[in-house]
């Protein structure tokens, strides 16, 4: 700004610098401001006070202290007082220099009064802190949340629950009891002021509130697991709290964890509520306490890797229960052969499952699973006969006929197993339109509201080519409120995982991950690749068509695989819904055009793409 800079512009970069942590830089510019011959107004010394209210430069902000008193401004308003208060206070915890700061104070308001409070009761002194809440209601101020909140707290402090209730009447009568500032000070103080901890009355205030955040559950979490007998209870409040919307803090895990057992619990509470990225924190906070790991944890680490496919998390778990010599844990081998069969990794799956010296029936099921996900159907033959329907492919040979589909359809669907049924049908091999429909249909009568049936009956009129049918589907979709599940990709890269949509351009290396995708569409069409159209199902040109096909988010992420991979890596992909027929021909083409092999995880299996072969054969 050159000559143009003026008080005002001084002010802000004052108040600037300390708002964001930049205290020497506030102090700094402050003391360049006085150089040029400003004279600093009330915002400039709050702002400059502000920066000093740490104990580095608290003896600046007391030379300051003397400036503002010969300058008149600690007389002309009200927010320079309060920042001295809070210098004091918090720099060195000296609450005689603060409180005579207050006393000074020509105007003293609601907010002054409550600061000084709330001061006195974070720093020991309770009874002060009463002592001027009564002075305050004399003085004819009422008190606010914040108000009542620090004063119940300073009773809490005093264990005088009869103070404590005749403040909770006053909260009743001034309509703040549901507030949930003052819930927590009051949910707090009947836990901790009651001889027999009332956790009852806790737990009622806790329930009463409107809302809640991460200190009204910390509040009851400490309350029941200060009662020494309601650890199970504390549990499932944290259980409660991490698959909601609020992120639990360093007090939510110091108060809930206090042994193995509730670290276990809540380790597991965040795997089964495909909260990965909660559960390694929380693992880390374990790590950090000295607490040993048991093999029950260790399951539920490895879990959560597995779920979002974050096999290098996995790979560290798996060195550090190695170190920790559960090597030949029955549960903690189950467990990773799991984990890499859901990652992608089949052969390490199997390396574990063939090292175990004592295998059960979850350790035979979870490798034959993974075989057969995995598209290897002899491997799976190998360690087990299968029965029933299946059986007649991979067992005798003989692949079924559409009779075959329709009975097993009509056979699932009217014994109400709805979501087996919608299953069995995507995952057919061959596709009959009437038997779609007649799946439908009947599934829509028995689940009006089910949109997965809807979703279906779209897919088989598109095929059709039947789009006036497709259109009434749709807006029955949408008159309906039934919303299609977005599908989308993702990929773990260097232990990150990058999640794309259809058409996705929100990545940062977007531009590179397009032209990548340019590249290989003109590589694996001279090579023989046809766009199958049918999988469009949108009425668009054909150009159009193609454009959209390449804009499907598993593309996007082999794309972004191959150009930030090293070649010697495989590809691993995952995806949420089922694959793409167009995709799965395209990926084939793509790994003989690049020599990488490509793993994709969908919602039905595995598939093994090397030298334009995939390991299902065709038949998913």
């Amino acid at each position: 700004m050159g000559n143009r800079r003026d008080l005002v512009s001084w002010s802000a970069m004052v108040s600037c610098f300390a708002n964001n942590s930049m205290e020497l830089q506030a102090i700094w510019t402050f003391l360049d401001m006085l150089e040029l011959g400003f004279y600093p107004n009330e915002y400039c010394f709050t702002a400059v006070i502000r920066a000093c209210s740490n104990a580095k430069y608290s003896w600046i902000g007391e030379i300051i202290y003397g400036s503002v008193l010969k300058t008149g401004y600690f007389e002309a308003d009200v927010c320079v007082g309060c920042e001295l208060i809070d210098m004091f206070a918090k720099t060195s915890g000296d609450l005689g220099s603060a409180y005579k700061v207050f006393e000074k104070m020509p105007e003293r308001n609601l907010v002054t009064s409550t600061l000084m409070i709330t001061r006195f009761t974070q720093l020991g002194c309770a009874r002060d802190s009463i002592d001027l809440f009564l002075d305050m209601e004399l003085s004819g101020y009422a008190p606010d949340r914040f108000t009542y909140s620090s004063v119940l707290s300073a009773c809490t402090e005093l264990g005088s629950l009869a103070l404590g209730k005749q403040l909770h009447s006053l909260v009743i009568r001034f309509g703040l009891a549901l507030d949930v500032c003052v819930g927590c000070s009051l949910v707090n103080m009947y836990a901790k002021c009651a001889a027999d901890g009332l956790v009852d009355d806790s737990r009622k205030l806790f329930d009463q509130l409107s809302a809640h955040n991460v200190m009204s559950w910390t509040t009851i979490i400490t309350a029941y697991v200060q009662s020494g007998e309601c650890n199970k209870e504390a549990i499932e409040l944290f259980c409660r709290m991490i698959s909601g919307q609020i992120q639990p803090n360093q007090f939510s895990f110091s108060s809930a964890l206090k042994n193995l057992v509730s670290y276990n619990a809540i380790v597991d509470g965040y795997a089964k509520n495909v909260k990965s990225e909660e559960t390694f924190l929380v693992f880390n906070e374990i790590a950090d306490t000295g607490i040993g790991i048991d093999a029950f944890m260790f399951a539920s680490l490895l879990s959560g890797a597995a779920s979002i496919g974050a096999m290098g998390k996995g790979e560290q778990i798996h060195g550090r229960l190695l170190k920790e010599g559960y090597e030949s844990n029955q549960c903690i081998c189950n467990a990773l052969i799991s984990m890499y069969s859901r990652c992608g990794n089949i052969e390490a799956a199997f390396q574990v499952f063939d090292q175990m010296e004592d295998r059960n029936v979850r350790s035979w099921t979870s490798m034959i699973t993974g075989f057969s996900k995995h598209g290897f159907a002899a491997r799976a033959l190998e360690m087990f006969r299968r029965k029933h329907f299946n059986s007649m492919y991979e067992v005798h040979g003989i692949a079924p006929r559409m009779e075959h589909y329709a009975c097993m359809v009509d056979l699932v669907g009217r014994s109400g197993l709805l979501v087996e049924a919608m299953e069995f049908i995507d995952s057919m091999p061959i596709m009959n339109t009437e038997l779609g429909k007649h799946a439908a249909e009947m599934i829509l009568e028995q689940e009006p509201d089910d949109p997965a049936a809807y979703i279906l009956l779209s897919k088989l009129y598109a095929l059709a080519g039947q789009w006036r049918d497709v259109t009434r589907i749709r807006k029955s979709m949408k008159e309906q409120n039934l919303i299609k599940e977005a599908g989308y990709s993702w990929i773990e890269v260097e232990n990150m995982v990058h999640r794309f949509h259809v058409g996705d351009t929100s990545h940062p290396q977007a531009r590179e991950i397009y032209r990548e995708l340019d590249q290989l569409a003109a590589k694996i069409k001279e090579m023989g690749y046809i766009p199958d159209t049918d999988f469009v199902l949108h009425d668009v040109e054909e150009e159009q068509e193609e454009q959209f096909l390449f804009q499907h988010s598993e593309k996007i992420a082999v794309a972004y695989g191959i150009i930030s991979t090293t070649p010697s890596k495989p590809i691993r992909i995952f995806k949420n819904l089922r694959f793409c027929g167009d995709c799965h021909t395209a990926m084939k083409y793509i790994s003989m055009a690049t020599g990488r092999e490509i793993v994709v995880r969908d919602a039905n299996r595995f598939h093994h793409m090397k030298n334009g072969v995939c390991s299902c054969n065709d038949y998913w």
